[in-house]
């Protein structure tokens, strides 16, 4: 390509270059990589954040979180002021993603808005809040989603191979468990748990199983298993939380509440039940700031 160049006139060259400019800007947008409800690196769940001048096509997007290849990768498009988010796995866009959420927050707080104290986002859920807090914690204003008593279906107890205590129906699963030990030793059939999705009759694959019990040196713990959604177990997972909080703050009697995930890479939350509304708290590290082309 250079020695074809090379011989054309000085103003040819000039106005391909030009060209080749025009279209890896067109091409090019900001990318970042964010461990979320950590303090430390490779702990929580690594989100992608995309910074967008304008929409590309869903396909595009979809295919752009496959290569991330992250539970969810969020993308932005700032339009009067207001910022747009959406969130897609690695096989569909969800209707809730809270540590995505808190990613972009994150993003813009570090790199954006640097004199802001709060940003507000248009999703699929309506508008969430991120604000910061002391001692570096952001905190995220999600809808309350308690659940509704449910059955014990077969293919959950199945799955999981372990006693169940209770069941409650959301627009994800909330299955409680017996002790903390029983969640972290936890080693589902991902196969069965899929069938969950029929007997349930959960009306699309946009929903995950939440497994929960009293913690030893918090609240409760958790972990959260997604097969439909393209995520075997999310690492840490905010919209679980908006579930879990109106569970365990009533359980307990009490409204501000510790809690952990218990996946490999762990996760640290804080919750406020705030009736309607769940305040999530966390920590994020930055891992990776880049460029994608498109």
């Amino acid at each position: 390509m250079v020695e074809e160049l090379s011989c054309l006139p000085y103003v040819e060259k000039q106005s391909i270059v030009r060209f080749i400019d025009s279209l890896w800007e067109r091409c090019t947008m900001q990318y970042f990589h964010v461990d979320v409800f950590t303090d430390r690196l490779f702990g929580g769940n690594p989100a992608g954040v995309c910074l967008l001048e304008d929409w590309l096509a869903d396909d595009v997007l979809l295919g752009i979180a496959l290569e991330n290849n992250v539970s969810e990768t969020a993308f932005l498009v700032k339009e009067s002021g207001q910022y747009h988010l959406r969130w897609f796995t690695p096989q569909m866009e969800v209707d809730l993603c809270g540590h995505a959420t808190m990613a972009s927050a994150s993003v813009l707080f570090e790199f954006v808005e640097t004199e802001a104290s709060e940003l507000n986002f248009e999703t699929l859920s309506g508008t969430l809040t991120v604000a910061r807090g002391e001692d570096g914690l952001l905190w995220m204003d999600l809808p309350a989603r308690p659940g509704q008593v449910a059955p014990l279906y077969p293919s959950l107890v199945t799955a999981l191979g372990v006693s169940i205590l209770e069941v409650f129906d959301a627009p994800d699963l909330l299955v409680v468990l017996e002790s903390e030990e029983v969640v972290r030793s936890l080693t589902p059939d991902f196969g069965i748990l899929k069938k969950i999705k029929e007997e349930a009759a959960m009306p699309d694959d946009n929903f995950g199983v939440i497994v929960t019990a009293p913690g030893s040196d918090c609240d409760f713990v958790s972990r959260f298993f997604a097969p439909n959604l393209g995520v075997g177990e999310d690492p840490a997972t905010g919209r679980a939380h908006s579930v879990l909080t109106p569970y365990w703050s009533k359980r307990l009697g009490k409204t501000s509440l510790t809690a952990r995930q218990l996946s490999a890479r762990g996760g640290q939350l804080w919750c406020k039940d705030a009736g309607e509304r769940v305040k999530v708290g966390g920590r994020t590290k930055l891992y990776l700031t880049g460029d994608l082309h498109i």
